[in-house]
């Protein structure tokens, strides 16, 4: 079956959570206030799940806490119940659902996450923020180490901006600006330092890791070195069409790159590459990513 790996739907009881918040990350009816980011008027169709089913067909989606709300990186005392939350809610979508599972920044509890990830999640989101340089990485090293131990993989999402939010900005500078930036630095965070502590894990990187592959020849300009391929490192497509892929195909390899659309922020894109890769892209590579090719 076709997979994408990145997409967003809400349980109606994390939507409720959110609604009794004071402070943000927090709904007022359907308008979303973050910090940093200007309100976002969400569509209420967008989670409504016998609508998303019939919107993605035969394509399995797998969904996650979107991490820019910030809900892990809260206080525990505020973290865990609304983590909580989340996964009774993903656990309780129908079938040709996923879902990732999430951890809080603070006190993460491990053998809960060790739970999760024994269940039927399909592995540990993470937001890129957690990972922005060497140092930050070998902080969560035990966190990801419990994937390792479970042969489950981790996808890394861009998280919360946390900055104050600049009126002038149009909206759309988060996600093209801070974002990026965010996933770019955690893919060289993982190419520093990751494989050295976590020799067997599968990591993915969202959007094409802000297209930090691409940087490649000025990494080898300015005296750094890639190695290898990673047959463990993948990256999705989410934003992205042919021209952004077909340069990552280049750097990485088809192997690396597998389907994702962040619905409902954005919708999966044709590459018109022909069959043989839209299979690969849609269907093996999301299966190696996800099991290690076992079926």
């Amino acid at each position: 079956m076709p997979c994408d790996v990145h997409q967003h739907l809400w349980p109606s009881s994390l939507i409720a959570a959110l609604r009794a918040r004071d402070e943000p990350p927090l709904l007022r009816g359907w308008t979303l206030h973050l910090p940093g980011e200007p309100p976002y008027e969400v569509n209420p169709a967008d989670h409504d799940v016998d609508a998303r089913l019939r919107l993605q067909g035969d394509v399995r989606a797998l969904v996650s806490l979107s991490s820019p709300l910030g809900l892990e990186d809260l206080p525990p005392a505020e973290a865990l119940p609304l983590l909580d939350t989340w996964h009774a809610g993903a656990a309780g979508l129908p079938d040709g659902f996923g879902a990732w599972a999430a951890v809080a920044r603070h006190e993460p509890d491990l053998t809960v996450l060790a739970d999760h990830l024994r269940g039927d999640f399909a592995g540990l989101q993470v937001p890129a923020t957690w990972l922005l340089t060497p140092r930050a990485l070998d902080h969560l090293a035990p966190v990801l180490r419990v994937c390792e131990e479970a042969d489950k993989p981790v996808l890394v999402h861009p998280g919360a901006v946390g900055t104050v939010a600049d009126p002038e900005l149009p909206g759309w500078w988060p996600a093209v600006v801070d974002y990026t930036a965010q996933l770019s630095a955690a893919w060289w965070s993982w190419h520093h330092t990751g494989r050295g502590l976590l020799p067997r894990l599968r990591i993915g990187f969202v959007a094409g890791a802000g297209l930090a592959p691409l940087q490649q020849e000025r990494l080898h300009a300015r005296g750094g070195r890639t190695g290898r391929l990673d047959p463990g490192v993948f990256v999705e497509t989410s934003s992205y069409g042919p021209q952004a892929i077909d340069a990552l195909v280049r750097v990485l390899g088809i192997d690396a790159v597998v389907r994702g659309s962040d619905r409902p922020y954005a919708e999966p894109l044709p590459f018109g590459y022909g069959n043989a890769a839209d299979h690969a892209i849609e269907v093996s590579n999301p299966q190696r990513f996800l099991t290690g090719g076992k079926p």
